[in-house]
């Protein structure tokens, strides 16, 4: 194909390259016929370099614009390795010290500026994708395809007859990436559901949070409900990370009688909806924050879903504040909680979130299961 596209070059073109000895080189290099991929993208990109940049000496009426280098130059950016992309720089600049050296030049300084910031922003890009190891644009498509596993997996399982339940979050400057997730199970039986915080906020904690999701949520259903969080604190001290610390609550409900058992390390207390009486009610399962100790002690809670009463766990972001007490938070959380009731759990949950975690900027995570 290169070699087609070559043959296909003005005579003009042609005879130029003969002259430039970087084009001459880059002139038999296409004309090779054998090219990986990669070099395939240079070549075209350095062929329309060449092509815009004649096209645009002596050209006065402007139908060929020099700006189209730019182009070039953040394709090149978004496509080809340094190694390449220098290269690619170096025809673009023996293009525009060709047309400057014409009687009527058409690339003045600002355009040499404009090229200038282009090239180190393409250096930038092609430098980040090489230390990851992929190529083009494969390094987007591979976060957006975590970001979307890893919000199929805080989906809740389909429940049975007489249960629902619902998953808000929101994370921290409209990222798509935080720290906060959940891991579910469930066997028609009995269900299982781990929310988890993992320190810090937005993209920051978000890669962790994506490891730890998939590792807590092969964990989840495969040990005994009593040893998953134990068995989570193993798997964080092993890893000896020292970025902060990762909070969770675990908790077991029976869908056949409600009965239901939480488990905490350093996470905010789950609270329960008592439809009979109409209040919500603070848990008191307590214990330490994840992967601080080799051995974790957890104080559990028990307690039964009835019909109408509901279970709700969330991560700090909700009702935690700078210089503000967590129990005025949590307070605040349960004040707007009881219009939950009135107009129903599942239509309240997101307007909920959103009210908690409009005056702060950090990821906000809600689970909230309920017996109809």
């Amino acid at each position: 194909m290169l070699q087609r596209l070559v043959q296909l070059l003005p005579p003009r073109v042609r005879a130029v390259l003969r002259r430039i000895p970087l084009l001459v080189a880059l002139y038999r290099w296409a004309r090779q016929g054998k090219l990986t991929r990669e070099r395939h993208v240079f070549a075209v990109l350095a062929l329309l370099a060449i092509a815009i940049g004649l096209a645009t000496t002596g050209d006065s009426r402007g139908l060929a614009p020099s700006g189209a280098l730019v182009l070039i130059v953040l394709g090149g950016g978004l496509l080809l390795k340094v190694r390449s992309l220098v290269l690619l720089l170096g025809v673009v600049v023996a293009m525009a010290a060709y047309n400057a050296s014409q009687d009527v030049p058409t690339i003045g300084p600002g355009m040499v500026a404009t090229l200038t910031i282009t090239a180190v922003l393409a250096l930038t890009l092609a430098r980040t994708r090489q230390q990851l190891g992929v190529q083009g644009l494969r390094g987007d498509s591979m976060l957006l395809e975590l970001r979307d596993r890893l919000r199929r997996q805080s989906e809740m399982p389909e429940l049975p007859e007489g249960w629902r339940s619902q998953v808000v979050m929101l994370q921290a400057g409209g990222s798509s990436f935080g720290g906060d997730f959940v891991v579910s199970s469930c066997d028609g039986d009995t269900l299982e559901v781990a929310l988890v915080d993992v320190s810090g906020k937005g993209t920051d904690a978000g890669t962790r949070a994506l490891m730890l999701s998939g590792a807590f949520g092969g964990l989840l259903g495969s040990v005994q409900p009593d040893r998953f969080l134990p068995a989570c604190n193993a798997y964080l001290h092993r890893q000896g990370w020292d970025e902060g610390f990762v909070t969770a609550v675990h908790v077991v409900v029976d869908l056949k009688t409600g009965e239901y058992t939480v488990e905490s390390a350093g996470h905010p207390p789950a609270v329960q909806f008592d439809a009979g009486s109409g209040v919500w009610r603070v848990g008191s399962a307590k214990g330490v924050v994840l992967g601080v100790v080799p051995d974790l002690n957890c104080v559990p809670e028990q307690g039964k879903l009835r019909s109408g009463d509901a279970l709700l766990l969330y991560t700090d972001g909700l009702v935690e504040s700078p210089g503000s007490d967590l129990d005025a938070g949590i307070d605040r959380l349960l004040g707007e909680a009881e219009r939950l009731v009135p107009q129903g759990f599942g239509t309240g949950a997101r307007k909920l979130v959103e009210t908690m975690a409009a005056a702060r900027d950090d990821d906000c995570a809600l689970v909230l299961i309920w017996r109809t």
